[in-house]
């Protein structure tokens, strides 16, 4: 298996500005992310960046890096941009790590590359895992996903998905547990692509759906490219969004 770990690091953050730079444990945070990216089986680990300030932080650490555009709308779009200018071939595999996941479980990136060289009727993957919590089920900043028979998505969404027909005091939620159905999927925001869809994507029309939920896996969808879902039994790890996030990673590096 085959594949290279592409980290977006922008500045321009609204909750926490100059996010990929704060310090955990006397390190960047996205030299933090890549360096638990080295510890997969990808050959090769880049942070895509639009910022100066990025560049010379990862060349400290040694950690590659390239200069992107600063007007790339996604990650996407930049990860896109990056794909060019290593020069990778339209089949090889990249793996999206986002770069505020100073903590995310290495398995999973292996993982995810994998599952997409499996799957040659996918144009991406991505994983997910069981919702423990009725409180996370109904946070809307916990994106939810529901799954075929061959574990290829169906839909993602910041709403309550599946859902029952008739939810009353929420009950339903306790009977699943107790009868061992599959509970709710909590989507991981981790992807692994072909470098030729990654390439394609930017082009494709925004669906309504994504703007609507503000999910931009939903455009793959809509535009009939499927995505296959690795499910994980252990957690993602904490993911850096708020000022709370931040003192959680901080103790962990500490």
């Amino acid at each position: 298996m085959r594949f290279t770990v592409l980290i977006p690091a922008r500045l321009a953050s609204t909750r926490l500005p100059n996010k990929p730079l704060a310090d955990l444990g006397g390190a960047p945070m996205v030299v933090r992310v890549a360096q638990r990216a080295q510890l997969s089986q990808a050959e090769k680990v880049v942070v895509a960046t639009d910022s100066r300030e990025v560049m010379e932080q990862c060349a400290r650490f040694n950690i590659q890096a390239v200069m992107t555009a600063a007007t790339h709308a996604s990650g996407s779009d930049r990860l896109a941009e990056a794909c060019s200018l290593l020069g990778l071939p339209d089949d090889a595999v990249v793996v999206n790590v986002q770069g505020d996941e100073p903590l995310i479980d290495v398995a999973l990136m292996d993982a995810v590359a994998q599952l997409l060289a499996e799957r040659p009727d996918c144009a991406m993957s991505t994983a997910a895992h069981a919702i423990d919590s009725l409180a996370d089920y109904l946070n809307p900043n916990i994106v939810k996903v529901v799954l075929d028979a061959r574990q290829t998505a169906l839909y993602f969404s910041r709403a309550g998905i599946p859902a029952a027909r008739d939810p009353a005091d929420m009950a339903w939620w306790n009977d699943a547990a107790l009868s061992g159905l599959p509970k709710p999927l909590r989507h991981v925001g981790i992807y692994a692509y072909r470098v030729g869809f990654l390439k394609a994507f930017p082009a494709l029309s925004p669906a309504p759906v994504e703007q609507l939920e503000c999910l931009e896996q939903l455009r793959a969808l809509w535009h009939g490219y499927k995505i296959a879902v690795c499910i994980t039994e252990r957690s993602p790890g904490i993911g850096v969004d708020t000022p709370d996030d931040l003192i959680a990673a901080r103790k962990h590096y500490s």
